[in-house]
């Protein structure tokens, strides 16, 4: 099964680029299949990880960051992917 972590932060004003830096630089302990990093208006940064284990599988996370970087508590979701009918 593939289950996809969704990792989502909105950076202090003016600090997007570093929260992007942030996240880039942060190493899981275990490498996830696919990763992938996105950015939106109002300094929003995402973290997508593809895995290839059951839906409750621990699996690493990036945490949170220093609290002046962002300006509020990371969003967190967890999906399994649904096979094609």
């Amino acid at each position: 099964m593939t289950v996809a972590l969704m990792w989502e932060a909105r950076a202090a004003e003016g600090r997007g680029a570093e929260l992007v830096s942030w996240a880039r630089e942060r190493r899981l302990a275990v490498e996830p299949l696919r990763r992938e990093t996105f950015r939106a208006p109002q300094d929003r940064v995402l973290v997508v990880t593809w895995w290839d284990a059951p839906y409750d599988a621990e699996l690493p996370e990036l945490p949170e960051p220093d609290g002046d970087l962002v300006t509020r508590a990371v969003h967190r979701w967890r999906f399994e992917q649904v096979p094609d009918a």
